[in-house]
């Protein structure tokens, strides 16, 4: 009985966990909208996340034990901190400025399409029909945004909004894909202090005018409070939020929850009366969401094939073959050797 509340906690607390982040990423783009351009600029805006976030890292980082990070990751940090997020962050924010919250949201959605593509393109890995199929439907939600955008007269420049939020999906897709891997061997905390402050470099080119920014010279608490809320809760807390849940409940269960940015998203919008909801990005919603699921039924049957073919290919051995035994003299050399810490980690920390 015990065991079977503790697993009911861990699944609720996982859940708990990046539901709260969600409903933070979900509510970020119509602040921004409000925030966008009363108060700030679209660059303000970025500065504010990169510098705060990176800010808010190091210093969580001081609590917790951070694992030297391996020199030759520095350049997928740099690439992926400098470029991929401070691009994705930085264009994210511009096309709120030029289109609807909800449009960004939906758009959003894309980067894991995004990232079969260049992994199919650039890495040359062999599509199934099943995800080719799952692109070209999200890709056709994309393309219904867009066209719905541009017989909308709610947004002067709508369509280069959207246009925007699509490459900066891409940009987000590759931040993911040369990230991959340093994302696995690190602490979260330890790792986004450095793609943080590789990210903030950037922005010494285009803080020139940041002490301007309305925010700073009309002292009123509402935007004061909502670029708060950018920069903790939805710059910092959520990636605090995600790698837990993905450890109680899995990765799967977690990617589900991108499917509720955009409902979120839509809602907060319309409540705090940044844009209107309109029939056709409900639609396009729901033509990328079917996709997106394709390509991750897809990704599963890719998986599992790859396990099976491995599977036939491991040798099994045969109970009746003789074993090799191992002399004496070659055991002492093996031990020695041990002794000598040639095997041992710590030889190689030396």
């Amino acid at each position: 009985m015990d065991d079977k509340s503790s697993e009911v906690a861990k699944i609720l607390k996982g859940n708990l966990f990046i539901l709260i982040a969600t409903i933070f990423f979900g509510v970020d783009l119509p602040v921004v909208k409000y925030l966008i351009p009363t108060w700030m600029t679209s660059m303000d805006v970025t500065i504010f996340r990169m510098v705060g976030g990176c800010l808010l890292f190091w210093v969580a980082s001081m609590f917790i034990h951070n694992p030297k990070i391996d020199r030759s990751d520095f350049p997928r940090i740099i690439l992926g901190g400098g470029i991929g997020l401070f691009l994705f962050v930085f264009l994210l924010n511009m096309a709120v400025k030029y289109t609807s919250p909800i449009d960004v949201a939906i758009i959003a959605t894309l980067p894991p399409v995004f990232v079969i593509v260049i992994r199919l393109l650039f890495m040359k890995q062999k599509p199934i029909l099943l995800e080719i199929i799952g692109v070209l439907v999200s890709f056709a939600g994309a393309a219904i945004v867009i066209m719905g955008q541009g017989a909308s007269a709610e947004h002067e420049h709508g369509v280069f909004g959207d246009i925007i939020a699509v490459v900066s999906s891409i940009c987000y897709a590759v931040y993911l894909v040369v990230m991959e891997g340093p994302t696995h061997k690190y602490h979260p905390i330890s790792l986004n202090r450095w793609i943080f402050l590789a990210a903030s470099v950037p922005c010494l080119f285009i803080c020139k005018d940041f002490a301007k920014a309305p925010i700073f010279h009309y002292f009123q608490i509402e935007p004061v409070l909502w670029i708060l809320f950018v920069v903790v809760c939805v710059t910092f807390l959520s990636y605090l939020f995600v790698s837990p849940a993905v450890k109680l409940i899995g990765s799967e269960m977690v990617s589900l929850y991108q499917y509720l940015v955009p409902v979120v998203a839509a809602i907060t919008s319309v409540i705090m009366g940044v844009s209107k909801l309109h029939a056709l990005q409900v639609v396009a919603m729901v033509v990328i969401i079917a996709g997106m699921i394709m390509t991750n039924i897809a990704n599963k049957k890719k998986k599992k094939l790859a396990q099976t073919v491995e599977a036939e290919q491991t040798p099994i051995p045969d109970p009746k073959a003789p074993q090799e035994t191992i002399p004496a003299t070659a055991q002492t050399e093996s031990q020695m050797s041990a002794n000598n810490g040639s095997g041992s980690p710590m030889a190689h920390d030396k």
